[in-house]
């Protein structure tokens, strides 16, 4: 069993993480960590982080808030489509059921492929790095673009990875995937190995029979950014890929979540 390399969350945070994991544990909730030490776990990349996110189930999420308050935290929900917070004065924790594009939600199969760890001298499940490939793979916004954090992963996961089970988790979303394979390809030619052939002939042969769409008035770009594909909804009247029914997110969810751009949230 090996040790999560991020580097350690200095004094007093690193004590509010502890108490809260030792917490978390005690309430029998299952929950996996992410974050800073599940990448730096894969990827052998160390990384400095001041927080932990802990990842739940969307059923549990309530119950480790109410755990929580019980225990003289205080909790709220800023983003009730993926995001729930435990505070204790100027610290917190993220507990995560979901991603901020509604894609990559938490089901059991996050749960069966953990794999464990030490974190801060505590054993616990991390999140599995298909998942947080496929989490980070949507992540490209101006002031944060995750691609390469992913193909760090894929340097040093990719002969191990389940990839059925990463086709599987983009699903239709499957061009994000091989967007991110092709620049794998041409960041680490010694590597490209790494990624089984017949993912890229599946990939490409996708891509090589998919035909334009010309009737379609949606915009996907906005699960990559959820800020730099407004203009196209508001001026060029696009609709959003991410809004039920086509989509994973609510309307409101939607608008609490563009709503927090104002506020740097």
């Amino acid at each position: 069993m090996e040790t999560a390399t991020a580097r350690a969350i200095h004094d007093p945070a690193a004590d509010f993480y502890i108490d809260a994991l030792r917490k978390l544990q005690n309430t029998n909730i299952p929950f996996l960590v992410g974050g800073a030490f599940a990448f730096s776990h894969y990827a052998h990349v160390p990384r400095e982080t001041k927080d932990i996110d802990v990842f739940v189930k969307a059923e549990d999420l309530q119950s480790v808030l109410d755990a929580f308050e019980q225990l003289g935290y205080q909790t709220e929900v800023p983003f009730p489509h993926w995001l729930g917070k435990i505070r204790s004065g100027d610290h917190f924790m993220d507990v995560i059921f979901n991603s901020g594009n509604g894609v990559a939600r938490v089901d059991d199969f996050w749960f069966e492929h953990a794999v464990k760890t030490n974190v801060l001298g505590l054993i616990v499940r991390l999140m599995p790095v298909e998942e947080m490939i496929w989490s980070k793979a949507f992540i490209q916004e101006r002031e944060r673009f995750d691609g390469a954090d992913v193909l760090h992963l894929l340097r040093e996961t990719g002969p191990s990875l389940d990839w059925p089970r990463l086709l599987m988790r983009f699903g239709d979303y499957w061009r994000v995937l091989l967007s991110h394979l092709i620049l794998f390809g041409f960041v680490y030619p010694d590597k490209r190995q790494n990624v089984p052939s017949w993912v890229m002939d599946e990939l490409i042969r996708r891509l090589t029979v998919s035909r334009p769409n010309l009737q379609s008035d949606i915009c996907y770009g906005t699960f990559l950014s959820r800020e730099q594909y407004l203009h196209d909804l508001e001026r060029w009247k696009y609709r959003d890929g991410r809004a039920a029914p086509e989509g994973p997110m609510l309307p409101e969810h939607i608008e609490v979540w563009t709503s927090a751009i104002k506020e740097g949230e």
